[in-house]
């Protein structure tokens, strides 16, 4: 299975499983994870939900063949149901993040509660150098986590960065070995498992509670803009040169 889940002691495990591909997202992986993510929120047993991917890559982000042959289409499509139920989940999400995490890979740990990351953590989110804009409400958290112009560098520049200016940033708590990140994340959640689950969904309720319609209509919003590049010529240039390995040639669009 290219996405894997398993529940233990409490703790229900998503984890990227497609190490051929660097985990590489498809839209059958998106709506797998929107299926676990509803069933794990659902379940009296699951006290805490992490994700994780492999020490060599957390996820690569869209698989862009899969993606342009099944693009989103609308708000009902696995990608947004991912999202949805990702920003909207009432129980705590750990993440544990090694090797790269681009695109939705990055900015999927906007919406998880604690975040851990390997020394050998990079992160990106190069939505204009494929001619598309930010996505998962990443133009609204980001700039309230790390500031406007800190937020502007990564979303408009799109190039990628290291772990610790991730951590600086806020989006990361904890840098960590490699070999350790997957069990100090493990670690992390087993105490949150031990402690009252009401305490930790009303905690989390009052942090999150107060802007998460706000989220989803810029996720929304977002998308709209989003399927409108997607069909825009820079967009077409950005993935046929992708697809061709050559450098794309954007001096011929206003």
């Amino acid at each position: 299975m290219d996405i894997s889940t398993s529940k233990a002691n409490g703790i229900f495990t998503i984890e990227f499983n497609r190490p051929d591909k660097k985990n590489a997202i498809t839209a059958v992986m998106y709506q797998t994870m929107a299926d676990a993510l509803k069933q794990a929120d659902a379940d009296a047993e699951v006290r805490v939900i992490l994700m994780c991917g492999k020490p060599e890559i957390f996820t690569a982000g869209n698989d862009l063949e899969d993606f342009l042959k099944n693009p989103p289409s609308g708000l009902n499509s696995p990608v947004f149901q991912f999202m949805t139920a990702l920003s909207g989940v009432s129980k705590p999400v750990v993440a544990a993040v090694a090797g790269a995490a681009v695109g939705i890979g990055t900015t999927l740990l906007l919406h998880c509660d604690l975040v851990y990351a390997a020394d050998n953590a990079k992160f990106s989110m190069p939505f204009t150098q494929l001619g598309l804009c930010p996505e998962f409400a990443s133009s609204l958290l980001l700039p309230q986590l790390a500031g406007y112009q800190r937020a502007a560098e990564k979303l408009l520049l799109g190039e990628a960065f290291l772990v610790e200016e991730a951590r600086e940033m806020g989006l990361v708590n904890k840098v960590l070995p490699v070999a350790e990140v997957l069990a100090y994340a493990q670690a992390q959640a087993a105490k949150l498992v031990a402690l009252p689950a009401s305490s930790i969904r009303a905690s989390k309720r009052l942090m999150k509670g107060r802007q998460a319609q706000t989220v989803q209509a810029v996720i929304g919003e977002e998308g709209q803009q989003f399927a409108e590049m997607l069909l825009a010529p820079e967009a077409k240039e950005a993935f046929s040169a992708f697809l061709q390995k050559r450098k794309p040639d954007f001096t011929k669009f206003a």
